[in-house]
């Protein structure tokens, strides 16, 4: 019998494919309104880090083959934001391979598991991760909402888990799409809330990692407004 990864704690943050390809705009594919949910993936890390919660994040990783240009390996956009990234990380690449070691939270912070398709219950050590490992409630933040964020939220309550989509802090490319995505995860048994419920309000009012003219204008202003409070 296999034991299960056990956490003291008792929420895990589950980080689905913030990428550049769907978070900045110069990405091949970026999200709606992609300046509140960088902001709002922001916070929820400083509070991560803050509350050492841990984080399993994955990562979308394709050949370039047939014409895709969404997160091609070696490509800069299919490299994660900065900001998502922990010190303490362990990279697992996208393989049929379910080897697990048992004590991987007692030496990282963030497990990063790659993958080639966008349901993580279909890569064999994804699914096995994600299955074994209990906690308490799963915070969800990430893209896409229609896409690989419903996949994993429908995936992990059909395993029994408690989770809480933070919706503010979910990347839509397809607005009805998403309504419909996050209708059909509330009906399953989600939780939709959003960041400030989790991690409170924040003063960070810039993206960090976007060069466009809204988010770039986004920075100016609050630098003018911190060198006026000095």
């Amino acid at each position: 019998m296999i034991r299960p990864i056990k956490l003291r704690r008792k929420r895990i943050l589950i980080d689905i494919d913030t990428q550049k390809d769907f978070m900045v705009a110069c990405g091949s594919s970026c999200i709606k309104n992609h300046r509140r949910v960088l902001m709002n993936i922001r916070r929820i890390y400083a509070w991560a880090r803050i509350k050492h919660i841990r984080v399993v994040s994955t990562s979308l990783c394709k050949p370039g083959r047939n014409g895709d240009n969404l997160c091609i390996i070696g490509t800069d956009g299919q490299k994660k934001v900065s900001y998502t990234l922990r010190n303490k990380r362990f990279i697992f690449e996208a393989d049929n391979s379910t080897d697990l070691a048992r004590d991987l939270f007692l030496h990282f912070d963030q497990i990063i598991l790659k993958k080639r398709c966008e349901n993580p219950f279909d890569e064999p050590r994804a699914e096995r991760l994600l299955t074994e490992l209990k906690a308490d409630e799963y915070v969800i933040i990430g893209a896409l909402g229609e896409g690989a964020v419903m996949a994993t939220v429908l995936g992990l309550l059909q395993r029994g888990k408690r989770v809480v989509v933070l919706t503010d802090a979910i990347g839509i490319l397809d607005r009805h799409a998403a309504d419909i995505a996050f209708r059909k995860m509330k009906a399953k048994g989600a939780i939709l809330s959003e960041t400030k419920n989790i991690a409170g309000a924040s003063h960070l009012h810039t993206t960090g990692v976007c060069n466009c003219k809204l988010c770039k204008a986004s920075e100016k202003e609050e630098k003018i407004k911190a060198h006026a409070s000095a």
